[in-house]
C-alpha cells in the first residue's frame, strides 16, 4: 500500500504558540496600611509610660504599614462601676476612646505591671468592650521591675482571649525601664529592643492583614 500520500496531521510548532510564561503579571498594590491603636495602660500620677509611649511610636513612625493612634488612658475618666445605661457624663468619656478601637485593625498595648498585675483602668477599658476587640491582634510592650512586666502580660493573654481577640507571640519587655533610658527619653542601648520591636510589629502586621482580609470575606461570628 502506498502511504506516501496519505493525510498526516499537522502538530503546530511550538514556535508559533505564544508563551503565557514570558507576559509579565501586572503589579499587586500594596495592601492598605493597618490602623493601629496604641493603649497606654497606666493612669498614675508620675507614670513612666508617655517616655516609652514616645519611644514606640518613633518606632511606628519608620514603618508604612501602620498608622498610629493613641489612646491614653490618662486622659480618660471612667468610672469603675459599669452599666447597660451609662450616664452622658461616661458616654462623653467613652467617646474618647470607643471610636479608636472600633476603628482599628491592630492594637499595642503598653503596659506596667503593678503588684504582679496590670493596672485597673486597663481592666476597665477592657471590660467596657466587646465587638471592638473581636478577630483583632493584640502585642503587648510591658515595663516593670526584675520581671519587666511579663507577669501583666500573661494575664492580659487570658483576658483577650475571652474577647476573642488573637495575642502575638513575641513581647517587648524593659526590666528597671528608668534605668534604660536618658534623661531625654532615649534608649541608652537599643539595639536589642530595636529588634524586638521588629518582631512584634512584623507579627502584628501578618496577623492584622490575614484578619482584615478574612472579615473582608466573612463576617466574623463570635
Amino acid at each position: 500500500m502506498d502511504l506516501t500520500n496519505s493525510t498526516q496531521p499537522t502538530v503546530p510548532s511550538t514556535a508559533s504558540v505564544p508563551s503565557t510564561a514570558s507576559v509579565p503579571s501586572a503589579p499587586s498594590a500594596p495592601p492598605a496600611p493597618l490602623s493601629l491603636a496604641l493603649v497606654v495602660a497606666s493612669d498614675r500620677e508620675g507614670r513612666f509610660a508617655p517616655v516609652l509611649a514616645d519611644w514606640l511610636l518613633s518606632r511606628l513612625a519608620e514603618r508604612e504599614d501602620f498608622t498610629t493612634t493613641v489612646v491614653d488612658l490618662a486622659g480618660v475618666d471612667l468610672p469603675t462601676s459599669l452599666s447597660y445605661a451609662p450616664s452622658p457624663a461616661v458616654r462623653a468619656e467613652l467617646a474618647k476612646v470607643t471610636p479608636a478601637l472600633e476603628a482599628a485593625d491592630a492594637f499595642v498595648v503598653l503596659t506596667p505591671e503593678y503588684n504582679h498585675s496590670f493596672p485597673a483602668a486597663l481592666k476597665n477599658l477592657i471590660d467596657r468592650h466587646y465587638t471592638e476587640w473581636q478577630a483583632k491582634p493584640v502585642g503587648f510592650v510591658s515595663y516593670g521591675g526584675i520581671s519587666g512586666g511579663l507577669r501583666a502580660v500573661e494575664q492580659l493573654r487570658q483576658v483577650f482571649a475571652e474577647m476573642h481577640a488573637v495575642t502575638v507571640r513575641d513581647t517587648v519587655s524593659f526590666q528597671h525601664a528608668h534605668e534604660q533610658f536618658d534623661e531625654d527619653g532615649r534608649h541608652k542601648d537599643p539595639a536589642g529592643a530595636e529588634g524586638a520591636a521588629k518582631a512584634l510589629f512584623d507579627q502584628l502586621a501578618w496577623w492584622g492583614h490575614a484578619l482584615r482580609d478574612a472579615k473582608s470575606v466573612r463576617p466574623y461570628g463570635a
